[in-house]
């Protein structure tokens, strides 16, 4: 990373500084969360660039936010443990991503693996996000305007998938489009009864881990301009 990269990642505002993106670091730590590299990129991930102005003051709190569209930024702690998950066993070359949103966890992402393949239903908020991730000057992204149930199959396999809204079920889809030996991170249930998991293809079939109660917008079908 270049060091007008770094400058642009690490920059903030009054609301937004070193110190208290350090606490929420911190915080992450203490509630689990051991992967060095993943802390150390949401440390330096300017999330306050990921929401409106006038909640750019929260930006660092451990908490999700709304960015309109009925959609939410998901949780520092949540984009931090999922992307774990993820690198569990070593680093990806491959990832596809279902719900940009805010293209926050896309930002992430992108700096903890080589190539990362995003797709989101909602063209308006897609379209923020690549603007965002240009701004940062983060390249290894390829964005795609559709239907999260379906994947994205012409780019499959992917070495991993991860999903940030909550699925009735697990799209047959996407345990279609995983590489052998790869890793889905994926939110399942209804209602407030959700779920997240992590599922592995193997020689024969998929494992499949459940991690805890989690709090998801729903994964929606179709496209929307």
């Amino acid at each position: 990373m270049g060091r007008e990269q770094d400058d642009m990642l690490r920059r903030g505002i009054g609301m937004t500084s070193q110190r208290t993106r350090e606490r929420l670091i911190q915080r992450l730590y203490e509630e689990g969360i051991s992967n060095a590299k993943v802390l150390e990129v949401i440390r330096r991930t300017p999330r306050h660039l990921f929401v409106d102005e006038a909640l750019a003051h929260r930006a660092y709190e451990d908490t999700a936010l709304p960015i309109g569209n009925n959609q939410t930024i998901s949780q520092p702690y949540m984009v931090a443990r999922m992307s774990e998950l993820l690198l569990e066993a070593g680093p990806l070359d491959k990832v596809m991503e279902i719900g940009t949103g805010s293209g926050y966890q896309t930002a992430v992402l992108s700096q903890l693996v080589e190539r990362v393949f995003s797709v989101e239903r909602i063209k308006v908020l897609q379209d923020r996000a690549k603007e965002r991730l240009v701004e940062l000057n983060l390249r290894n992204v390829v964005f795609r305007w559709g239907d999260g149930w379906e994947g994205w199959p012409a780019l499959a396999p992917y070495n991993g998938i991860i999903v940030t809204a909550v699925a009735t079920d697990v799209p047959q889809a996407l345990l279609d489009q995983l590489a052998p030996g790869g890793r889905l991170v994926i939110p399942v249930g209804a209602g407030e009864v959700q779920q997240l998991m992590l599922i592995i293809r193997e020689e024969q079939g998929f494992s499949r881990r459940v991690l805890g109660n989690v709090r998801f917008v729903p994964l929606l079908n179709g496209p929307l301009a």
